[in-house]
């Protein structure tokens, strides 16, 4: 709840992001409001994690998110051999220093896609706990801080279940967001084979800022208004999911700190100095969804977390005076 009731909003920093959303939406056709979802997390200085069928723009988008900014971009292809090492790096004996020299691994980048999250085992995941929270890799002992700033993307595939690993409840809770593509429209679809027809749009895109210019933003964000009513009604939001009858956990307080953080970022991106009542509304099935575990029974009666996140906004009131 920093900054004064009437935090302007810088226009240049607007225009930035304004760019990188349309270098996207030029790439990825008919997802305008996820591209928001991606930047939100982005500005958020948070990690996001696409779950949807393969074949639906996954990679593309994050690939041309890397592009726009100028930042460093590297992927992993998870899968069941794939060693913690080969994602932080190791150390390697170099014979004519006579000592070991850490070797880094693709994870000291900007930004990281990690395809298909859940087909790397529990070891090789628990890597990347460390990566998302501290934003540094431990090696030796010897502690090396990632470039910033940075940002992982996973993505995952909810259908097939042969060869993949569920991702731990600790690792989850690390995403800021969760988002689903979903098929495009037959008109969308349609523009995409004439897009296309040249190669993909992506090898094509002009970066329109930096990386440098991005931590800048994120920044300015930190000055995004919420007051505090509006902050009491993210909270109780939040204490509400550890309640309700059909969860088994609830979201955690590294929750009601990331949904607080998407909310400013998303209002900054509607060109907004402060949070209001529908940024909540809006973000919480992508913040809260993937942190909320349902009970056994909840499952079998067909219950999902969507449904019960709706029933509660309905439950909570919203504050009258919530806005600047």
């Amino acid at each position: 709840m920093s900054g004064g009731n009437n935090v302007p909003v810088k226009e240049p920093s607007i225009s930035v992001i304004v760019a990188v959303k349309e270098n996207l939406e030029s790439c990825i056709l008919g997802k305008s409001f996820e591209i928001q979802l991606l930047l939100t997390a982005l500005l958020a200085g948070g990690h996001v994690l696409i779950e949807d069928v393969p074949g639906t723009g996954k990679t593309q988008l994050i690939k041309a998110l890397a592009k726009s900014m100028d930042g460093e971009y590297r992927r992993i292809q998870c899968n069941p051999d794939i060693l913690p090492s080969d994602i932080t790096g190791v150390s390697v004996f170099h014979p004519h220093e006579e000592r070991f020299v850490f070797r880094p691994g693709p994870v000291m980048t900007n930004i990281l896609l990690a395809d298909e999250i859940n087909r790397a085992t529990t070891k090789t995941q628990s890597a990347l706990l460390e990566v998302m929270e501290e934003r540094s890799v431990t090696a030796d002992g010897v502690t090396y801080p990632l470039p910033h700033p940075f940002i992982l993307c996973a993505t995952q595939n909810p259908i097939d279940f042969e060869g993949t690993y569920m991702l731990p409840e600790a690792q989850l809770d690390r995403f800021m967001l969760k988002i689903a593509m979903g098929y495009p429209d037959a008109a969308t679809e349609k523009s995409m084979l004439q897009t296309h027809s040249q190669g993909q749009p992506v090898d094509h895109l002009k970066p329109v800022t930096t990386m440098d210019r991005i931590a800048e933003i994120q920044r300015e964000i930190r000055e995004v208004h919420i007051s505090e009513a509006l902050a009491d009604y993210l909270l109780e939001i939040v204490r509400r999911t550890r309640e309700h009858e059909a969860v088994l956990l609830g979201a955690s307080p590294r929750a009601s700190l990331a949904f607080m953080t998407a909310t400013k970022a998303y209002a900054f991106l509607q060109g907004r100095g402060y949070v209001l009542p529908d940024d909540v509304k809006i973000l919480a099935p992508y913040v809260l969804g993937h942190r909320i575990l349902l009970r056994p029974e909840s499952r079998l009666d067909s219950v999902n977390s969507t449904q019960v996140l709706q029933q509660i906004l309905r439950q909570v009131q919203v504050p009258v005076s919530a806005g600047r």
